[in-house]
């Protein structure tokens, strides 16, 4: 169901809203610029690249600061493959770690991508421990002009 922004709402509760921007990119091969904006076509295996991602999570339950590495492979048919590692710190200093996977999916010929995850999250703070067993859905996009994100994660 639309939310009136333009996003489509997801069901659930709201666990993280986060905006980190990619602070260093790890290239294997083919510039990083030249896959992400779509001036070279990556090869049949795929092009192999490491985002680092920092940046504030600023809504839901999980309220604090992500630090996570996306080993992302961007595909021959333009989708890229996420892999995501990392942990959101929490405003009183708990570590939660998060794993996700899912897609990228290029936006017409802009340079945003939608992105689509399936996220896991892990802690042994008991005050945490709902995360544990939280079922958590992320939709959200990059523009990998600017290496902003905008996502939001969803208990469902």
């Amino acid at each position: 169901m639309p939310s009136g922004t333009g996003e489509i709402a997801a069901p659930g509760e709201l666990v993280y809203e986060y905006t980190p921007r990619v602070v260093q990119v790890v290239e294997y091969g083919l510039s990083a610029d030249a896959v992400l904006m779509r001036q070279l076509a990556p090869p049949a295996e795929g092009a192999r690249l490491d985002l680092y991602l920092e940046g504030p999570v600023i809504a839901g339950r999980l309220k604090g600061k992500v630090r996570a590495v996306d080993y992302l492979n961007f595909r021959a048919d333009g989708r890229a493959e996420l892999h995501i590692h990392g942990e959101i710190t929490t405003e009183h200093g708990k570590n939660v770690a998060l794993t996700a996977g899912g897609v990228a999916i290029p936006e017409g010929d802009s340079s945003i991508f939608q992105l689509r995850e399936h996220v896991k999250l892990v802690t042994n703070h008991p005050e945490l421990s709902w995360v544990n067993s939280a079922e958590v859905w992320a939709r959200g996009d990059v523009d990998v002009a600017t290496g902003e994100v905008h996502l939001k994660a969803y208990a469902v």
